[in-house]
């Protein structure tokens, strides 16, 4: 065998392996040949990046040795007439679904 065969060997050998790998890679990531476009972007909220921006602040005030101002993170509560107006649309639907399943 001369050594232009050989080489051609050799590539052919390695595509394979290319190949393998590329499509475990698709496997674990899951875009299954999509290429990841058909999700698009995640957007983020403002409180989300607040928090993430507060708590890299902190990370560089401990890192200098300054004073690390502790992030509060305060609960959402809903208020009695927001809980109430739920309830209220919920009742609402069900009894949509209720009107509609009788009518059938």
């Amino acid at each position: 065998m001369d050594i232009v065969t050989l080489l051609k060997a050799e590539r052919d050998k390695v595509a394979r392996q290319l190949n393998g790998l590329d499509t475990a890679i698709r496997a674990l990531s899951g875009m299954d040949g999509t290429g990841g476009a058909a999700r698009g972007r995640r957007t983020m909220s403002a409180a989300a990046r607040a928090r993430i921006s507060a708590a890299q602040r902190a990370r560089w005030a401990k890192a200098r040795g300054q004073k690390v101002v502790p992030i509060k993170a305060g609960k959402h509560r809903i208020s009695p007439a927001g809980l109430a107006r739920i309830r209220a649309a919920a009742k609402a639907r069900w009894a949509k679904v209720r009107q509609q399943a009788r009518a059938k």
